[in-house]
């Protein structure tokens, strides 16, 4: 990594005041940027004022000020003694379009996504980390086929071979008339109804790449800022993130070579299903289209080939920006596989006197070989993060000692079968009216034997959750029982104690706490599924039917449990599609819901595309450029100090562009967190980008940095750093309630704030303050009795024995 010049210009002089009272120079103006968290707010809950101006942007993400402020540069007098507050607004990039929240369908590609990010802090130089990537977007280009097989399930087997191919079927369905046998028209040969029913699944990954064009050129197009980020030559390198290199947040060229290797990969699946289903037929018969078809299906070798090379050659070039351009892979490969694709058709239309359907389409063992793939992909995966970590600077706090990536990449693929199972499933009950398909005198088959045991394994794995989940919550009495005796020791001793105001807070405290036990829940889940989901593979190997009759010989309890675990699984997994479907729907019509569900992406869509370029987009590719313009332009222009605000994944952003500062803008520039999961949740789950040492190389070439945090407070927590001339960069635990009982000043009980509303609490004026002074000490406002680092806060209030601790979280 390049170093910055570090000359004694990097901090600019402050403007001081004379001895006598007015400064010998215009004041020095001083910029709050506040940054919102998960879930977004407007400009005016913002600011505090319902009149607020856009001072830079577009409807998408935007800076504003109170319309009073609008013109602040131009008379900096009035804001002597306060900074101009002004609001980066951002939640339109996550949550402000309805339809977005129809990207909930595509959970399994944003899983995987971040498992990439979730490797181990091992040094970069590391062989394995190569190996690290290449297997997860390996395993990301699964995903894709999966999706792509299990639309060619649902048209191609159920739709175009099973249904349209039984008259009992077809009876009472007017839309599929025209392709039963009875009717006897150009479209009742088998291999032509197959190559009608391929125009949906190619509908679907024309509509994937479609909308990954659309919000590559919206999101990952942002150019990067205007200087190259710096880093101090006196930064230890193993205190050195990624996140700092110039370009880490512009992944342009990457996202467009896998989209066109994912799109690619989805077309060969739909034309190797074709293929596979005339190849039977075509054997029996032995003419020319036997040639015709090897021919065929080596080109879709070669080109699936050409796929994984291009998948396995990919990786992120973060130095620099890469700006070069991949014609030939971008346009040519896609383009090559809709031309196989359309001979395929070809072949599978031509006429074969005699072929009917019956029974399942040919290749439907396929989801049983992706699901094998995907279970030694994750294996190895294990062993490579395992090596990884190994090689880790610092493991202490690694959420899952560095098996978060292999542990969320393998949910990733349950959730993608469970999501293929449950639309099959649904479906087939569907066509198939009042029968139960795969059943006697059923008139189809049913989807693949291996969808129904993967169903019948979903009420076991629900089983598993449950019971963590209770223990969950013994957990939180038992904490809730142990605080509340320490409760009443940080607040004023003359309030009087309360024992259901104890209760209260102490079991928001526990409930908190929580959070530091989401590895737990992770890594029973992920155990669970690997277990079931290879026994649901074996006994579809082994058995060839279903649960409920590959147990008829067994005891009748045996066999009553097999066909309920089925009949509820594959009902589990039905009601998974059509809940999300809802939740979708309702968010378009509900701006409450489309708020909520924001939230989830706010949190999943940090990182950028690196493994599945199907995965919602990266906001941060939008937004950190922006904070890092604003920031570096206004300090440029205005000769001015800013301190930037940032609320729980607004810390997130903002500690992202303050990395991609140079290093005499940053040295302009404070950092105020609150409520913020740097350490907590990134620290923990992307040890190789937010782990203690890159936080602490932040704070080293950032002295400028506080953060806030509270017991009751889910999400943020401390940074557990200390300046190297011993000041804190926590300011915690905060009181949260601002009173415990009712006072003359608080005559009604004063809410539990948990992750909120950080801005009610005196302490943040008072650092916001200090961090300013610190930035120019002739700041008016800066008393002589207050240390350098900031406000003293070692007194009664949130400095006081706690039910926790001052170091950190609740161990229990």
């Amino acid at each position: 990594m390049e170093t910055a010049d570090t000359t004694p210009h990097a901090r600019p002089t402050p403007r001081r005041k004379t001895a006598d009272g007015p400064p010998d120079e215009a004041p020095q103006l001083a910029l709050e940027l506040l940054v919102h968290g998960v879930g977004g707010t407007t400009p005016a809950e913002m600011l505090g004022d319902p009149r607020v101006q856009r001072i830079t942007g577009d409807d998408t993400a935007a800076c504003y000020r109170r319309t009073d402020d609008a013109d602040a540069e131009e008379r900096p007098g009035d804001f002597r003694d306060r900074p101009v507050r002004e609001a980066y607004c951002w939640s339109n990039l996550t949550s402000g379009n309805g339809a977005r929240a129809l990207w909930l369908i595509l959970v399994p590609f944003m899983v995987a996504n971040l498992a990439h990010w979730m490797r181990p802090a091992a040094p970069p130089e590391h062989r394995a980390q190569r190996l690290y990537d290449v297997l997860v977007r390996i395993l990301a280009l699964t995903l894709t086929v999966l999706l792509a097989a299990a639309a060619c399930e649902v048209t191609l087997d159920l739709m175009a071979w099973q249904c349209a191919g039984s008259t009992d079927c077809v009876t009472g369905k007017s839309w599929m008339g025209f392709l039963s046998p009875d009717n006897g028209g150009w479209w009742s040969a088998p291999g032509r109804r197959l190559v009608l029913a391929s125009v949906v699944p190619l509908l679907v990954i024309g509509f994937l790449w479609w909308l990954s064009y659309r919000t590559w050129s919206a999101y990952e197009s942002a150019s990067p800022p205007p200087r190259r980020p710096g880093t101090s030559r006196h930064t230890p390198a193993a205190e050195r993130t990624t996140l700092s290199l110039d370009g880490f947040w512009y992944g342009r060229r990457l996202v467009a070579r896998l989209r066109a290797a994912h799109t690619a990969a989805g077309v060969l699946t739909v034309a190797a299903a074709l293929l596979v289903a005339t190849a039977e037929a075509d054997r029996r018969t032995g003419t020319a289209l036997t040639v015709t078809g090897r021919a065929l299906t080596a080109l879709i070798v070669l080109l699936s080939a050409a796929t994984l090379a291009v998948v396995w050659r990919t990786a992120r070039s973060e130095a620099a920006p890469d700006d070069e351009s991949d014609r030939l892979v971008v346009r040519a490969l896609p383009f090559a596989c809709l031309g196989a694709l359309v001979l395929v058709a070809v072949h599978t239309a031509w006429a074969r006197p005699g072929a009917h359907s019956s029974g399942p389409l040919p290749g439907a063992s396929a989801f049983g070989a992706i699901a094998v793939f995907q279970g030694a992909m994750v294996l190895a995966l294990a062993v490579t993060a395992w090596v990884l970590q190994r090689a880790a600077r610092d493991d202490d706090r690694t959420a899952l000692r560095g098996m978060g990536g292999p542990a969320v990449a393998l949910l990733a693929c349950a959730v993608g079968g469970v999501l293929s199972g449950g639309v099959a499933q649904r479906f087939a009950d569907w066509l198939d009216g009042g029968a139960t398909p795969g059943q006697a005198h059923a008139p189809m088959a049913g989807p693949p034997v291996l969808l129904s045991w993967q169903a019948a394994v979903i009420p076991a794995l629900l089983v598993v959750v449950a019971v963590v989940v209770v223990l969950a919550g013994i957990r939180v009495l038992v904490v809730r029982s142990k605080v509340s005796h320490d409760v009443p020791g940080l607040f004023d001793p003359q309030e009087r104690p309360d024992d259901l105001r104890t209760k209260r807070i102490a079991g928001t405290i526990a409930r908190a706490g929580l959070t530091d036990s989401a590895p737990v829940l992770v890594a029973a889940t992920a155990a669970v599924t690997l277990v079931l989901g290879a026994g649901a593979v074996a006994g579809a190997w082994l058995t060839g039917r279903a649960p409920g009759r590959a147990t008829e010989a067994a005891p009748p309890v045996v066999h009553a449990a097999a066909q309920t675990a089925e009949a509820l699984g594959s009902w589990l997994m039905g009601a998974g599609v059509i809940v999300l479907v809802a939740m979708g729907r309702r968010a378009y019509r509900d701006h409450s819901a489309r708020r909520t569900i924001g939230i989830l992406w706010d949190v999943g869509t940090f990182w950028p595309r690196a493994a599945h370029p199907f995965a919602p987009p990266c906001y941060a590719e939008r937004a950190v450029p922006d904070l890092t313009w604003r920031m570096a332009t206004w300090t440029e222009r205005f000769d001015g100090r800013l301190v930037i605000s940032g609320h729980s994944q607004g810390s997130v952003l903002a500690a992202a562009a303050v990395w991609q500062l140079d290093l005499v803008t940053r040295s302009r520039v404070a950092l105020l967190t609150y409520g913020s999961p740097l350490e907590r949740l990134y620290g923990r789950w992307f040890p190789a980008f937010f782990g203690p040492p890159l936080l602490t190389g932040l704070h080293r070439e950032m002295d400028d940095w506080r953060n806030l945090w509270r017991f009751t407070d889910p999400i943020g927590g401390p940074t557990r750093l200390t300046c190297e001339d011993g000041c804190r960069v926590d300011e915690g635990p905060l009181r949260d309630p601002l009173a415990f009982g009712r006072t003359l000043q608080n005559p009604l009980p004063a809410q539990i704030l948990g992750h909120g509303d950080y801005q009610a609490d005196p302490v943040f004026a008072e650092v916001r303050t200090a961090l300013i002074a610190r930035l120019d000490p002739g700041l008016p406002g800066q008393r002589d009795d207050e240390p350098e680092g900031g406000p003293d806060r070692s007194g009664p209030g949130p400095q006081q024995s706690s039910p926790q601790g001052s170091s950190g979280r609740s161990s229990a």
